[in-house]
This record gives structure tokens, sequence and C-alpha cells, in this order.
């Protein structure tokens, strides 16, 4: 199995419902990291190209740079915690690059990092 590792990062700010309560606004630095996995490497000895994954994952933050979370879809609806970022980020993204890296790899994971030593991680269910 090979695995590359894309980052990116974004600045915004929510506020998540907790038990019913919803806290204050407040920002963080969000830091972002997806896996792409895959089982074989194409013609090039390339699992995939960094520079597609890049541009896609730049194109899927961007709703999101110096904005409010919870006034940007699919968090107007969803609360915005760090696991639903994580878990939003890895659809759009599959959505994205299916086609791209099908057959040899596939969005296995994301994590999103919204304070030191805080990071969810959703990881993505295999395709049959």
């Amino acid at each position: 199995m090979f695995e590359l590792t894309i980052q990116a990062e974004f600045c915004a700010a929510h506020a998540l419902i907790i038990s019913g309560v919803r806290e204050t606004t407040h920002g963080h630095n969000w830091r972002v990291e997806v896996g792409i996995v895959g089982s074989t490497l194409d013609n090039d000895g390339l699992l995939c190209d960094f520079h597609t994954v890049e541009a896609m994952l730049e194109q899927v933050i961007e709703p999101f740079q110096n904005a409010d979370l919870n006034k940007v879809q699919p968090f107007t609806t969803l609360n915005p915690s760090a696991e639903n970022v994580a878990w939003h980020i890895a659809q759009r993204l599959s959505e994205l690059l299916d086609e791209s890296l099908a057959p040899h790899a596939r969005v296995g994971w994301t994590s999103v990092t919204e304070a030191p030593g805080c990071k969810a991680k959703y990881l993505a269910p295999q395709r049959s």
C-alpha cells in the first residue's frame, strides 16, 4: 500500500453547539491533512500527482478561508466541529478527484487540527 500526504491551512471562525448550547464564536488556524492511498502505481511510477490533489484541496477549503464556518455550506445546518469539517473535506475532495485518481488511488483519510494537540481524523470507507 502506498500513501501520499498533502497539507493545507485556512483561518476560520466557528461556534459549536454542545449539548444544545451555542458557544461563543472563536477562530482557529485550521491545519488539514489528506491521505491519498492505493495499492498500485501508474505507468509513471506515481500513486497520483501531488499538484492535482493540492489544487483540488485548495478549491475545497477556499470558501472557508477567513470565514465564519457557521455561515458557509454545509455548516449552516451541520455543526462545524473538527470531525464534521474533516468529513466534509473528504467527501468534496473525493467527488472532485475520483476520476483523476482512479483506478490507482483514492482519498483514504482526512485530518483537521483546530488547535495544537486537538486533531480530528476521518477514515474514508474503502470502495468495493
